[in-house]
């Protein structure tokens, strides 16, 4: 600093500028700057200065970033991408900010809060089978973790939601979680919706039950009797449903966090803003009901009973027993009510059949029941009687 005010003062009444440079060591091109400086700022002039552009020709107008703070402020889980699609639609025909422009916006605003880097870790992950191709192919279902409203009241909302679309389809609250109260809920939505070819969901109750054959719960049993495939996921792995998860994290930093009472109508304001108003990237930017279609298949009720061709048929008895040859043979007590189809075996046992479901095997000989080998859900169809 001292040295450039030393050079600017020798500077204004030298005769031989260039020798003067050399003196000091810089360059001429230098030596006129400092010049030029402290004649127009003094002293302050000598200072170091930053060498970053006041402005540039693609900044952002003031008018612009205010849209785009109250788009972030209307929307506070929401990122730069879904902004980013939320401003166009607002705008047509308006340039486009960019999405790095739109994160330096929200993180010059404080809007953003940085997270630590996400280490991933590799697992094995059970295949189910299925991923949903197109609308109702699969549907996913599970209880929200709950939380207590402003009334002190238990909020644990059933959310449904399709997989391809991302439509959710439901966010209710239910008196309860026992399988009156969630079959209501889907025949709700069967009649609204139509019916989806599978239905992927945990193994707690009431979609699964521990103890029953297949894990067949009432509820899951009405599932399959109305051709509906069943989808399992891996008990204690919530990855292994892992996008209706996210969906729970959205629905916690946008309705739990909030001071507010969690009612139906809230819960179903929310669902209409995810289904309408917010884009998804995974599906091109599109909102879930540009996406989502009614399913083909109507709801006409529950069968009174399953057809199954040219099968011996029995119905299960309340205890859940099955009655053969004067006997009787406990299936399940989910499955009371219900007939199941039966098929012989080269071997002389019977193969068991529930709608698309084999269940297992009947030996006439001990009246006993044998379970499947396997502990999954993939049916083997009869080749002629179905």
């Amino acid at each position: 600093m001292n040295q450039k005010t030393e050079f600017a003062l020798k500077a204004l009444g030298t005769l031989n500028f260039r020798a003067l440079c050399r003196e000091y060591g810089i360059s001429a091109k230098t030596g006129y700057k400092w010049k030029e400086r402290f004649l127009q700022s003094g002293l302050g002039g000598m200072a170091d200065q930053s060498r970053r552009p006041h402005s540039h020709a693609s900044q952002l107008s003031e008018q612009v970033t205010c849209a785009l703070v109250a788009l972030r402020e209307r929307h506070p889980t929401w990122g730069a991408r879904k902004i980013q699609e939320l401003y166009r639609r607002a705008h047509p025909g308006e340039p486009l900010p960019s999405e790095s422009s739109i994160k330096r916006v929200l993180e010059s605003c404080g809007l953003v809060q940085k997270r630590r880097p996400r280490v991933v870790r590799s697992t094995s992950h059970l295949n189910t089978g299925r991923r949903a191709q197109k609308p109702n192919e699969v549907w996913t279902v599970d209880f929200k973790g709950w939380w207590y409203d402003v009334d002190s009241k238990r909020c644990e909302p059933l959310t449904v939601r399709d997989e391809c679309s991302r439509f959710v389809l439901e966010t209710r609250r239910l008196p309860n979680a026992c399988t009156h109260s969630v079959w209501e809920c889907f025949e709700r939505l069967f009649e609204r919706y139509g019916l989806p070819q599978a239905i992927r969901s945990d193994n707690g109750a009431p979609f699964a039950s521990s103890t029953a054959v297949l894990g067949l719960s009432q509820l899951s049993s009405r599932w399959v009797a109305l051709g509906i495939d069943l989808e399992r996921g891996r008990p204690s792995c919530p990855q292994d449903n892992g996008a209706h998860e996210r969906l729970h994290r959205d629905l916690a930093d946008e309705v739990q966090s909030r001071a507010r009472g969690s009612t139906q109508e809230e819960l179903d304001m929310w669902r209409e803003e995810f289904n309408h108003q917010r884009p998804h990237e995974a599906l091109g930017m599109k909102m879930p009901a540009e996406v989502y279609q009614r399913s083909t298949v109507r709801y006409n009720g529950l069968p009174d009973a399953l057809d199954y061709g040219t099968m011996e048929t029995r119905i299960i008895s309340r205890c859940g027993n099955l009655r053969w040859q004067g006997g009787q043979i406990f299936l399940s007590g989910s499955l009371a009510g219900w007939n199941v189809g039966l098929q012989p075996r080269h071997d002389g046992d019977w193969d068991v059949y529930f709608s698309r479901l084999l269940l297992g095997q009947v030996d006439p000989t001990t009246l006993s029941f044998k379970r499947g080998a396997s502990a999954s859900f993939e049916a083997d169809k009869p080749q002629e009687n179905l």
